[in-house]
């Protein structure tokens, strides 16, 4: 099946990174990283008690991310892999997903913590995180075990 969609944004995200080489590469790496979560204020009803919650997933449009091929190096390792078993940015449907504290809300705009996405990004969809729903602890978690989490750190943060 070869169906066309068409998403139009919700609002805009903002942080401290603007370059795609040196900002954090997940939020577990952005620690200290705040920016904020402008939506548009058609939008802004939907936001009605989403800050009883501790976390919120962003879902956006990797709007700067380059096409990548099916096999990648990723950043933790100097190895192929194939893209879907990697977060690389570039994909067929360049849709990042980042989970993140919410720190607070005034009306439309939303103050996130360890932000690891570029200014200026599309924003798609927010999702509360729920620990009933969300809670998942992985048990194999395939190529990445092979990195040890000192160096996964340091290459996460690329500062």
């Amino acid at each position: 099946m070869s169906e066309s969609f068409v998403y139009h944004p919700i609002g805009i995200i903002h942080s401290p990174h603007t370059d795609p080489a040196h900002g954090p590469v997940q939020p577990c790496y952005a620690e200290g990283c705040t920016g904020t979560v402008e939506v548009w204020p058609e939008y802004e009803q939907g936001l009605l008690d989403l800050e009883g919650f501790s976390h919120i997933m962003l879902l956006y449009h990797c709007h700067r991310a380059k096409p990548c091929p099916m096999l990648v190096k990723p950043f933790l390792q100097n190895k192929e892999h194939g893209l879907f078993s990697t977060r690389m940015p570039g994909r067929p449907n360049p849709i990042g997903i980042s989970i993140v504290p919410l720190l607070s809300r005034e009306g439309n705009i939303l103050h996130v913590g360890n932000i690891d996405v570029l200014d200026g990004t599309p924003l798609l969809d927010i999702k509360p995180c729920s620990r009933r729903f969300d809670g998942i602890a992985t048990t194999r978690n395939g190529w990445q075990d092979e990195v040890d989490d000192t160096t996964a750190e340091r290459l996460g943060r690329r500062s």
